[in-house]
This record gives C-alpha cells, sequence and structure tokens, in this order.
C-alpha cells in the first residue's frame, strides 16, 4: 500500500512539519526531580526524533509549581529551566523534526502530596474525581495572576529554540476547568455562560500571543467529549474550537476526556482504534486551521484513511509511539511487519506512571522506552551460541534480541506455537491485540535467524547437545492446584485448559480464583452465554488488573450477569459444586457442572538444577524465576540479551 500521503509536508502557522506523524504530550516522569530537563529525557525524544516523526510535542510542563500533576513534571516557571530544553531542541533538531512544547497547570487534578503539601487551586472548590481532594478556589485576581504565568512560560519556550508551544486546555486541566460546567461554578466573568467560561483560555491565548509574536505557533489542545455529567460535548466543543481560532491559535489537537473518564484517556482495547477520529472530523468542519487527531492511532491503513477522509490534517500515535519510536521511518521504508504493535494494555505507560515503585514511563511490548539513555541494542563484541528454553515474551524477546546482536540463537519450544500465556491471555474478549505482539517477536527472530523449534520439549541432554555460551531458561509458569478437598474430581479443570479449548465446560460453570486469570476466563465463558459464578478471597475481583481495562472488564461481567462471591473462601469441592465459607459462616454453593481452578501460577524451572555447572552462563527470566505479568518477563528477556 502506499503511504505517501501520510509523509506530504504541511504548514502550521509559520512551521512547516515534513510529515503528518505526531508525537503526543505524554507524562514521562523522566524529569529531573526540580523539573529540569534530563539526559534520560533527551534520550527518549532524540530516539522519535531519530525515527522520523515530523512533530514532537513534549508533555506537560508546568507553568506554575502548584500546577504539577505528576512528581517528576517539567517546569517552564523560570528561567532556570532554558539551558536544559535548549540542549532537547538542538537535539531533535539535528534529526529535521520540529518540536512543540505543551504548557500546562493541573488545577484540581493533582495532589497536595505531588505539591509537596501545597493545596491544589481550581476554578472552583470541586474535588478530583481521582485524587479526591478538594481545591482551593482561585480568587478572581489570582486569576489574572495564573494566566499570565502561561505567556511567560510560552516565551521561555520560544527562547529556548522551540518552533511552538501547545496550551493544555484537554483532559480536565485547568484550562479545561474553567471551560466546562462540569468544574467552573463560579459567578464573576469567568463563570456562567459559555462566553464568560472561555474568558480564559482567551485571554491565556492572547497573553501567550503577546509575549511569544505574531506569527510564532500556537496549538491548542482540547477534549471535544468530556464524557462526564454536564461536562462539554461536541455540539458545544466545535464551538469553543471557532472562539479559540478567532482569539489566534494556529492548530487544534483534539482529545477526549477528563480525569473521571481516564478509561477514555487512556484507552484499552475495549475502545476501538480511531474512536475520536469522528469528533476530530467534526472540529475540522467548524474551523480553517489544521486539526491533530488522536484516539488509539495503531495502524498507518487507518492513518491513512482518517487523512485521505479529511478527519484530521495530522496524527498523534500516542502510545503507539512508546511501543515504535521507529514507526514513521518503517512506514516509509514498506517495513510494516517490523512495527513494535501497541496493545493498549496500560501497563508500562501510565501503568508505570501511578506505580510508586516505578514512577517513569515505559512500555511492555518496547522495554527499552524511557530507558533510551542506557539501554541500547549494539553488535556482541563475540558472537556466542545461545540456547533459550521456553518461547514466550521473555523468551521470544531475548531471542531476537541476542540474535540481532550477532548471536547464533536456538529457541526451544514446547508447544506447537510461540506465545506462552500471552496465547493464552489473547483468547479472552478485547485482548486480540497480544497476538500481534507475539506475531512481531516471531517475525523478528526470523529476520535476525533465530533457530525456532517449536513442539520441542528440551531436556537437559538436548541443550547441552548443542554446546551452548549461553542458556536462557524463559520456561514459564504453569497453573497453581490448591490443596482443597475434592481438588481431583473429574469436573475440575483450569483456567487455561478452558481458555485453550482443551476441555468442554457445561452450561454453569463456578470459577475459583477472581483475579486477571479467573475475571477474564468468567468474561469469556460469559461471552459464550455460560452462567458463571466467581468465587474471590478477596474483598474486590480483578485487583491485579490495569483501572481503564478493569472498567470495561467490570461492565462486562455485569452483562454477563456473572455473579460474584468475595471475601469467599472454597473449603471443598462437591460432587456438583463447593463449600465455602464467608464472614465466618459455612454454605454450600451447588448446581455447577463444572469447577474452574484459577489462583495463580507458579514456576516451572526444572532445568536449571540440571544445568548448573555444567553451561558457562545461565540465566533464570520470567514465570521461571517468579511468576508475574509478562512486562516483567520482557524486560528480564531484554536486560538480558543486551549483556551477554
Amino acid at each position: 500500500m502506499d503511504f505517501q500521503l501520510l509523509f506530504s509536508p504541511i504548514r502550521i502557522e509559520t512551521m512547516e512539519v515534513g510529515n503528518r506523524f505526531v508525537v503526543p504530550p505524554m507524562g514521562t516522569n523522566l524529569a529531573n526531580p526540580d523539573g529540569t530537563v534530563s539526559e534520560e529525557l533527551i534520550a527518549y525524544w532524540e530516539a522519535r526524533a531519530k525515527g522520523g516523526w515530523g512533530l514532537l510535542i513534549v508533555e506537560i510542563t508546568a507553568v506554575d509549581p502548584i500546577g504539577k500533576a505528576i512528581p517528576h513534571q517539567l517546569g517552564l516557571w523560570d528561567d532556570k529551566f532554558i539551558p536544559g530544553y535548549k540542549k532537547l531542541v538542538d537535539t531533535v533538531h539535528r534529526y529535521g523534526a520540529k518540536i512543540a512544547v505543551q504548557i500546562h497547570h493541573a488545577g484540581r487534578q493533582t495532589s497536595s502530596d505531588i505539591l509537596g503539601g501545597e493545596k491544589p487551586v481550581a476554578p472552583s472548590p470541586v474535588p478530583c474525581f481521582v485524587t479526591q481532594e478538594t481545591p482551593r478556589e482561585l480568587t478572581t485576581e489570582e486569576v489574572y495572576q495564573l494566566l499570565e504565568k502561561f505567556g511567560d512560560a510560552a516565551a521561555r519556550a520560544r527562547e529556548a529554540g522551540f518552533d511552538a508551544v501547545e496550551i493544555h486546555g484537554a483532559h480536565g486541566y485547568i484550562v479545561a476547568q474553567f471551560m466546562s460546567q462540569h468544574t467552573n461554578k463560579r459567578v464573576d466573568e469567568f463563570g456562567g455562560s459559555l462566553y464568560n467560561r472561555m474568558r480564559f483560555p482567551v485571554e491565556v491565548i492572547k497573553d501567550v500571543r503577546r509575549k511569544v509574536g505574531g506569527s510564532f505557533p500556537i496549538i491548542f489542545r482540547m477534549s471535544a467529549d468530556e464524557r462526564v455529567v454536564d461536562g462539554r460535548k461536541i455540539e458545544e466543543s466545535k464551538a469553543v474550537a471557532s472562539i479559540v481560532e478567532e482569539a489566534g491559535v494556529d492548530a487544534l489537537h483534539i482529545s477526549t476526556g477528563v480525569y473521571a473518564s481516564m478509561q477514555y484517556i487512556v484507552p484499552p482495547p475495549d475502545v476501538s482504534p480511531g474512536f475520536i477520529l469522528p469528533d476530530a472530523g467534526e472540529i475540522k468542519k467548524a474551523v480553517s486551521i489544521p486539526v491533530i487527531g488522536v484516539g488509539r492511532i495503531n495502524d498507518p491503513v487507518l492513518a491513512k484513511q482518517a487523512i485521505q477522509t479529511g478527519q484530521a490534517d495530522l496524527l498523534a500515535w500516542g502510545r503507539q509511539s512508546l511501543a515504535d519510536p521507529e514507526l514513521p521511518n518503517k512506514v516509509a521504508a514498506g517495513r510494516i511487519r517490523e512495527i513494535q504493535p501497541c496493545i493498549a494494555c496500560n501497563q508500562g505507560c501510565i501503568g508505570y506512571i501511578f506505580d510508586p515503585n516505578k514512577m517513569k514511563c515505559s512500555c511492555l511490548v518496547n522495554p527499552f522506552c524511557g530507558r533510551e539513555y542506557k539501554m541500547k541494542i549494539e553488535p556482541a563484541a563475540q558472537s556466542r551460541k545461545v540456547v533459550i528454553v521456553g518461547g514466550g515474551p521473555g523468551g521470544l524477546e531475548a531471542a531476537w534480541i541476542a540474535a540481532a546482536r550477532g548471536h547464533k540463537v536456538v529457541l526451544f519450544e514446547k508447544e506447537q506455537s510461540p506465545g506462552g500465556q500471552l496465547r493464552v491471555g489473547a483468547i479472552a474478549p478485547a485482548k486480540q491485540d497480544l497476538t500481534k505482539a507475539i506475531n512481531y517477536y516471531t517475525y523478528m527472530g526470523e529476520k535476525y535467524g533465530v533457530d525456532f523449534r517449536f513442539g520441542t520439549q528440551a531436556g537437559a541432554e538436548q541443550v547441552l547437545a548443542e554446546k551452548p555460551d549461553v542458556v536462557i531458561l524463559a520456561t514459564g509458569g504453569e497453573p497453581s492446584i490448591p490443596d482443597i478437598p475434592g481438588i481431583d474430581s473429574p469436573q475440575v479443570a483450569t483456567a487455561n485448559d478452558v481458555l485453550l479449548g482443551k476441555v468442554d465446560v457445561g452450561k454453569k460453570v463456578l470459577i475459583i480464583g477472581g483475579g486477571l486469570v479467573g475475571s477474564e476466563t468468567a468474561d469469556f465463558l460469559g461471552e459464550h452465554g455460560h452462567e458463571v459464578t466467581l468465587v474471590e478471597a478477596l474483598p474486590e475481583i480483578a485487583e491485579d488488573v490495569q483501572e481503564s481495562i478493569k472498567h470495561f472488564l467490570l461492565l462486562r461481567l455485569k452483562r454477563h450477569e456473572v455473579r460474584i462471591e468475595t471475601n469467599t473462601r472454597v473449603k471443598e469441592i462437591l460432587q456438583n459444586g463447593v463449600k465455602v465459607e464467608k464472614d465466618g459462616q459455612e454454605s454450600q454453593l451447588t448446581g455447577y457442572d463444572n469447577i474452574i481452578i484459577a489462583v495463580g501460577a507458579k514456576p516451572v524451572n526444572n532445568l536449571k538444577p540440571q544445568l548448573e555447572g555444567k553451561v558457562p552462563e545461565l540465566h533464570v527470566i520470567g514465570d521461571a524465576s517468579e511468576p508475574r505479568k509478562a512486562i516483567d518477563a520482557i524486560e528480564e528477556g531484554a536486560s538480558v540479551a543486551i549483556k551477554i
């Protein structure tokens, strides 16, 4: 297919962008603790500039210290930040890309913990849905003082050499809070009518324009549909677009949602690719300036269609740019099968940002994301023979990277198909994107000459017969079988066997275990007409599931009328049900055709003791070491492969 349209240049005021590929502003937490530009952040953006993206928009950059939304957020409230940005801009410009910076204030969508004990401020004292903190209402005088800070930050951005600025008026942050009836309850000149609610963004735009000059490009990001009660819908957003165009912006960046509808800002696979593009198309009809579309843009065919049909002029690829910083170059060269796919799992991107033990953005499919400064695929000093046992995500990642570095790699996998637990997980509803990752890893292995031996159960003798210099055990895990009376009954099966179609189950099914696997098995069976009861010992099901994904999963379980019993322990498996204990009381749940076990996994690692001391170098990764998530296995596979 011809994708030349995606590589045609376009102008935003005086800035000419070389193609239609945009990396949007996504919080990375890669800044230094004081908000200055870090070497990690420069490496992150350099990888994307080098990858061929036409326009890079640096993520949320605070105009005021009490406007931060994440702990390690970039700042532009002081001249001290300028030197770091100059270095970043100069690095990006070496590759011919254009670079903008998004100026931002969180308003109510932050917490006093992030602000060092300061109380968040906002147009009105309406608490944030996520943080549950009630902000302090800004006085009228403070509002005028605050809007000046946007212009000051924009002036610093221009001095640092940025090609444009983007005003963050989307996702429920402070500019959006003034614009929306959902959050703006003021009765002064900044509240009430749409005209008054638009006063703050209009004055911000005018202040920015005064301080950056008449020809410096200004982009405005907005949510076309806030997806909350009293939030803005598309018709009002078309009016907003016209108002900000008249105020002086040169392009619009159309997104969706606020924190209370986060499942649409960072949507899981339940939300279809390109889902915001119709809104962008409506906005485009209302204005004469370029429109940037976004919303699970993850395929060049989809992207071409969006530009061709006039839904947008440029496209922001979001998480897909995390998964593959080289995507534009690969599309240009026709290397479509080499594109690392975003599977919308939300584990490494937003999942890591809100994980206090991680904090920094990454990607399940691309563990180099956020680590570009220290993790690189470079030719090995010496080619070595590497044997990998296990073709799950960790083994597949290790295999192609080791081979790409020049090692001779043999991979044994007992199943006829690759993927391991990813292949099992892909069977549940809304999880099919996992197959894209498996396809990618396998193709890359084939490209670099990995000797895949599927359908081969490798024992120690087979491994040693290869005379390996390095052995990587990625043998994964297997379902844990709890020690419950009756567990050996013929009506009992594991969730894996059910999902893989190895066993047939009857109409009425009880699942023991309400974590990720149990909940998704309930979803799968409910989707196919079974009556399902889910029994979980903890107070809540799906506690190990990312929140946006969990939102849609719970909706489907409700639609399937899945019966959920929490705080409930199974004491015994009966002929047609189970004996349980809840709140100190024992009872029976009966009338079931099958009992399905989904209570976690245990390592499969019988080869380690057989190989220790017999091979020069031995590594154990992923679930074979300790059952966790796929992202952990992939990170470990990559980490080992770049060092051997």
